[in-house]
């Protein structure tokens, strides 16, 4: 059984998020929990209350156990961008983009 759980609209970059979620999946969630607490990232944060969101879900929804559940797939999709401008020499301006992340974790309690 399968359980998801999605994050949409995070206000960090994707590529900073990746970083992150390439070390969770075929890891235990309980195990996951743990181990993003120790990470210094805002994108370990971000991932850790979407993990905790989906493990509520299976208990919750499913009548699944949290400790027996794996981190099957924990993906990272680039959402909009906001688009500003910073002001640079002779009155003229760069434009730079503030990106956003949808987080997606799915969780199954098959080996």
């Amino acid at each position: 059984m399968e359980v998801k759980s999605y994050s949409k609209y995070m206000r960090i970059s994707p590529k900073k998020a990746r970083e992150v979620a390439r070390i969770l999946p075929g890891k235990k969630a309980t195990e996951a929990v743990s181990l993003l607490k120790y990470i210094p990232r805002k994108a370990a944060r971000m991932l850790d209350k979407t993990l905790k969101s989906a493990m509520a879900n299976a208990e919750n929804n499913s009548n699944l156990n949290a400790d027996d559940l794996i981190i099957s797939k924990a993906i990272v999709e680039e959402g909009p961008a906001l688009k500003r401008f910073r002001p640079c020499a002779r009155g003229s301006s760069h434009p730079y983009k503030k990106r956003m992340s949808h987080l997606y974790i799915v969780l199954t309690d098959e080996a």
